[in-house]
């Protein structure tokens, strides 16, 4: 898996409705003049390739899934701090104001959320989850595969808490149920179908406000 990171001010916009269609445009103008998305796409590159490759191998191994897709690509946003796929397209939104170091995590996380829609779309779809449900698992795993085994920790070692304190509080009960899980699941598959059964308790889950991609 390759990641790239552009700029599509196209796709940066289908996710903001029109109230913030001018402040959005008028970001693009001054970026025109100061080329700070290039800035962000040149440092962010220099950082992700230093762990592309080793982290595209450990997603792999610890899910047993191939990355759906040979070539992700990284929008680089004005406006958005982290946007994942809902199992459309192989494309995630970031940031340009982070620290190409920092920004690591966040970026892998959204690419796992991404990964995690295609194996449940492929696999699990007849379990009949909702999209919501769907969210609420990914995002969990996301959690736990960005923290809790010892190779994540050298990709970013200044961040590697499986942290609860987030945007999301109405999943936390399911994040902490799911912890022991995935330390002693024989394999990802497992973890999944735990996982599966547990949301099923859930049915009202709700991605609160995460955007899906057209």
């Amino acid at each position: 898996m390759k990641l790239t990171f552009i700029i599509d001010k196209d796709y940066d916009k289908s996710f903001v409705s029109k109230a913030y269609l001018e402040k959005l445009d008028k970001q693009y103008e001054i970026n025109e003049k100061f080329k700070f998305l290039e800035s962000a796409i040149d440092l962010y590159k220099e950082s992700w390739d230093k762990i592309n490759d080793e982290f595209s191998d450990y997603i792999e191994r610890v899910t047993g899934y191939k990355w759906f897709y040979d070539d992700y690509e990284c929008v680089v946003s004005v406006i958005h701090g982290g946007m994942s796929n809902w199992g459309n397209a192989p494309k995630i939104v970031r940031s340009w104001k982070e620290n190409p170091y920092s920004m690591r995590r966040i970026t892998a996380h959204e690419l796992i959320l991404s990964h995690y829609f295609e194996i449940y779309k492929r696999n699990y779809e007849e379990e009949n989850l909702t999209d919501g449900q769907v969210w609420a698992l990914a995002e969990i795993a996301a959690f736990a595969l960005t923290s809790l085994t010892p190779e994540v920790k050298e990709f970013w070692p200044w961040n590697a808490e499986y942290y609860t304190e987030h945007n999301y509080p109405h999943i936390v009960e399911i994040q902490n149920e799911l912890k022991g899980v995935f330390l002693n699941m024989k394999n990802f598959d497992e973890y999944i179908e735990k996982g599966i059964s547990l949301i099923k308790k859930y049915p009202e889950m709700s991605p609160d406000g995460y955007y899906k991609a057209p």
